[in-house]
């Protein structure tokens, strides 16, 4: 490396922010990249270790000492073109990934890890403003036609490098714009879609044609899918015009909480409440829309999708926002010497976090209570501890005796997960199910079957919906994979990287 000494010489830096206050106002992003020098210390920060976990830790294997160095020595146009020989879309996940590298990161069992997050963002957003970003375009046709189905991470990775390797790729989706969760899931404040509609501008240069509000299935559309203008394919049609099909659907069907006053109004899944704002801030009028202002805000679930909820309902100007986890809360910091290089079980404060909200931890929900008129306004919670199952092992989930409470809630958003892809896509198609509901197939080619493939001829499938709720990142090695085993189903062979 460049800098032999500078993970003993330079600490780990935080990427600037506008304070909390300014930031309730408006719904931009608010994190600022590294700065050229900034960046430049992180990456001599990078150790050049004997194995590199961190790129194991990376569900892409991003070739991250490589383009650490890179930064040191400012040579950034080499750093973005290794960052991209791995990952379609860095802006993404350089905004909205968990970072599974750094808690795989050499430097990380006794001391701060790299900014590897930090670092990837600095140098795609150099890319694009230097002009640096092309289209890579197919110096020849292959005559093939492919059809790729849902528009999130994993749908723009696969139709990307599908139409690279010179086939003519049309991507379907069923909302009124392209991007999955990443358009209607991920609020502006943590991702602008500005750098999902530059991607697309690239990707239809590229040749890839985008089709949206259309509906791929047979019979009712399934809830959510009531836009007016929304068309329907059934899947017959689409295996008699393409060559091939890729299924990359996200993990749509929302986990419930059926209990005593789930019918009531204002209590949501998150995945009603966040898509209305980002299409309000795209400049869409919305009917009704689900708001939090003035009201004692309750988000079920602690993950990022919770913490989303938080975030938008004080942009809101909520009352209140409190936020319950079924398990208990997790250490401050992880035992490193137990979980490095796998991702730790520790407690995580987001931004939106910082920005308030009261945060609660082995809670379970019994109830939601009437106004008299139909809506929501209070639950009843009670404390539950875990304790293991002396016949089978497991933990266990046990109400804590006199625990019960009451509390205002004028608003309950339930994010608690993802429990499958839409059942209606699938079974339309014919496609065998896991255990779990996901769309069925393998990984690597297996027995003559090849990797992605479903038990349906012509039709594979990539991302949530075939291995479930995941990350970004794991979207999009799933789509490059795919991608690969589809051009090598169609070609023979392939040149495209896996």
């Amino acid at each position: 490396m460049g800098k032999v000494t500078g993970f003993m010489e330079f600490q780990r830096l935080q990427e600037a922010s506008e304070p909390a206050a300014g930031r309730l106002k408006h719904y931009r992003e608010f994190l600022l990249h590294l700065s050229d020098d900034q960046a430049k210390q992180q990456g001599a920060r990078c150790m050049d270790c004997g194995i590199p976990f961190c790129q194991s830790g990376c569900p892409i294997n991003n070739i991250i000492p490589d383009w650490n160095d890179l930064v040191y020595k400012g040579l950034w146009k080499q750093a973005l073109d290794t960052l991209h020989s791995t990952n379609n879309f860095p802006e993404f996940t350089g905004r909205v990934c968990p970072a599974p590298c750094e808690a795989s990161c050499t430097l990380n069992i006794n001391n701060d890890a790299v900014g590897i997050k930090s670092i990837e963002h600095a140098i795609i957003d150099k890319g694009w403003e230097s002009g640096w970003i092309a289209p890579q375009i197919a110096a020849q046709k292959t005559g093939k036609k492919v059809a790729v189905v849902g528009s999130g991470p994993a749908g723009m990775a696969a139709a990307q490098q599908l139409a690279r390797a010179g086939h003519d790729v049309t991507l379907f989706e069923k909302n009124d714009r392209i991007g999955g969760l990443l358009r209607y899931g991920i609020p502006d404040f943590k991702m602008e879609k500005s750098h999902i509609d530059r991607r697309m501008e690239q990707m239809q240069a590229e040749g890839v044609t985008f089709r949206t509000s259309v509906y791929v299935g047979k019979g009712k559309l399934p809830a959510g899918v009531t836009n007016d203008a929304t068309q329907q394919i059934e899947p017959a049609q689409l295996l008699k015009e393409f060559d091939a099909v890729v299924l990359s659907g996200g993990a749509e069907a929302s986990r419930d909480l059926p209990i005593a006053g789930r019918e009531l109004k204002g209590v949501h899944f998150a995945m009603e409440f966040l898509p209305q704002q980002n299409k309000v801030v795209a400049g869409d009028k919305v009917k009704n829309q689900i708001l939090a202002s003035g009201k004692h805000v309750v988000v079920i679930g602690g993950g990022d999708t919770g913490s989303d909820c938080v975030g938008t309902s004080n942009r809101h100007g909520a009352k209140s926002v409190t936020q319950f986890e079924l398990m208990p809360q997790p250490p401050e910091q992880e035992n490193k010497s137990m979980t490095w290089p796998n991702w730790p079980l520790k407690l995580r404060t987001s931004s939106s976090h910082e920005e308030g909200c009261e945060r609660d931890w082995g809670v379970t929900t019994k109830a939601f209570k009437d106004d008299g008129k139909g809506n929501v306004k209070a639950l009843v919670a009670a404390r539950v501890e875990w304790k293991k199952d002396e016949a089978t092992g497991q933990m266990k989930m046990h109400e804590v005796p006199g625990s019960e409470w009451e509390m205002p809630a004028d608003l309950v958003l339930f994010a608690m997960g993802f429990v499958s892809p839409l059942a209606a896509v699938l079974d339309a198609f014919g496609v065998d199910k896991d255990a779990r509901g996901n769309a069925r197939a393998a990984v690597d080619n297996v027995n003559g079957t090849l990797a992605y493939s479903t038990n349906v001829p012509k039709v594979f499938t990539a991302g949530d919906m075939r291995r479930g709720q995941s990350l970004v990142v794991w979207a999009i090695r799933e789509g490059r994979q795919c991608a690969r085993a589809v051009d090598e189903f169609l070609m023979g062979s392939s040149t495209l990287p896996r």
